[in-house]
């Protein structure tokens, strides 16, 4: 993947390269930036650029970086067993999907990948045998003679044990080893990995850029790739998933209303209170990875309704596939609501994706919904 290839981002592109051709290369770096940012195709391109930049066959080299091929290049990122890997899952056991996965949705995240192998019910992890793995790649001699690469991508999904597997590695690496970590969460990467990198934080892409690529690439009318790039909200990913009518939205969007309008009236009845249990258990059959993508669709509603509320339209992009009518829903998401509702649904989010017990969790939070959706708005 060359840098030309890459969706706006122009200062970090001059950055890595004027960088690299002076000489400073850091030995690990912290690509720190939202899905659909493009930290993914970012890492890759810079990596192609210090393999092939000083080979003595560039044009074999870049065929090689292009098929994600080259020998020198290594990928580390979220695995678990599917139907194919049984046990002790690396990421070595899954690189014909990952080429294919890379080749497909360069801007994917992680619940599209999991999507990819079959194991979106699961959670996809970097540990202990991954780490080893790294380890005894790393101490081979380059197959080229000159930099090796190791990405890990999502590399908040280490473990403990993976991280300090890691640590003496990452902070004394053999010569012209150089590390690119990946995150769209720094906070979940453990300090001491996160102090021995040099972070470069990637911002959201421009309304302009994704416009401009949507239309470079799919043919669609400047009006179209507009309307789809503001509701993107600077997430290419999710550019590319509105384009292509994601039935995801539509699934979110039902299960939304549904506990919405349910949480609204279980207020006081108790008859009302066993739907909520029903949904709660009815959520909790999918995978972590469904419901807290879920989740973070709630959170966006939520968002969209307040601005519509405080009449800040310009800035509301979601559309509602099912008929339901965000603006009567908007006076119910206002000041004297909002932070607990945002509060409790990073809580959910935070307690799935640590193993919680997906059906508690999630009946825990429509109770409180009942109160919250009742609330007033305060007044000063």
């Amino acid at each position: 993947m060359l840098f030309n290839q890459i969706i706006g981002q122009e200062h970090l592109k001059n950055h890595l390269q004027v960088s690299a051709e002076n000489g400073r290369i850091p030995h690990a770096q912290l690509f720190v930036g939202k899905e659909g940012s493009g930290t993914l195709s970012m890492a890759i391109a810079y990596a192609q650029f210090l393999l092939c930049s000083s080979s003595d066959a560039p044009e074999i080299c870049n065929l090689k970086c292009k098929k994600l091929e080259h020998p020198d290049l290594h990928f580390a990122f979220p695995v678990t067993t599917n139907d194919s890997v049984k046990k002790h899952p690396v990421s070595d056991l899954f690189l014909e999907d990952w080429r294919q996965f890379i080749n497909e949705q360069p801007y994917g995240n992680l619940y599209n990948w999991l999507q990819h192998i079959g194991v979106e019910n699961k959670q996809g992890l970097i540990g202990v045998d991954e780490a080893e793995a790294v380890v005894k790649k790393l101490k081979l001699k380059s197959y080229e003679g000159g930099f090796k690469v190791m990405i890990i991508w999502m590399a908040e999904k280490m473990n403990i044990a993976a991280a300090n597997k890691l640590l003496k590695l990452i902070e004394e690496p053999p010569n012209k080893t150089v590390f690119i970590l990946i995150t769209e969460n720094e906070e979940q990467i453990i300090n001491t990995i996160k102090s021995r990198c040099q972070a470069i934080y990637f911002p959201p892409l421009s309304e302009l850029d994704i416009a401009n690529s949507l239309q470079l690439n799919y043919q669609i009318s400047k009006n179209e790739a507009s309307k789809i790039a503001q509701q993107a909200a600077g997430n290419y990913n999710k550019a590319i998933h509105l384009l292509q009518n994601d039935s995801n939205d539509l699934i979110f969007e039902e299960w939304f209303v549904s506990w919405i309008r349910t949480a609204f009236r279980a207020k006081g009845n108790a008859s009302v209170v066993q739907q909520l249990i029903e949904w709660s258990d009815s959520i909790a059959k999918n995978g972590r990875e469904t419901q807290k993508q879920f989740l973070q669709y709630c959170l966006q509603f939520f968002r969209q309704a307040l601005l519509l509320n405080y009449k800040s339209n310009q800035l509301v992009f979601m559309e509602t596939k099912t008929g339901f009518d965000i603006s009567k829903f908007a006076p119910f998401v206002h000041a004297g609501n909002i932070i607990e509702i945002e509060k409790e649904l990073n809580d959910a989010i935070y307690h799935i994706e640590r193993n919680g017990n997906a059906k508690i969790i999630l009946l825990d939070i429509s109770m409180k919904l009942t109160r919250f959706l009742h609330k007033k708005e305060t007044t000063v």
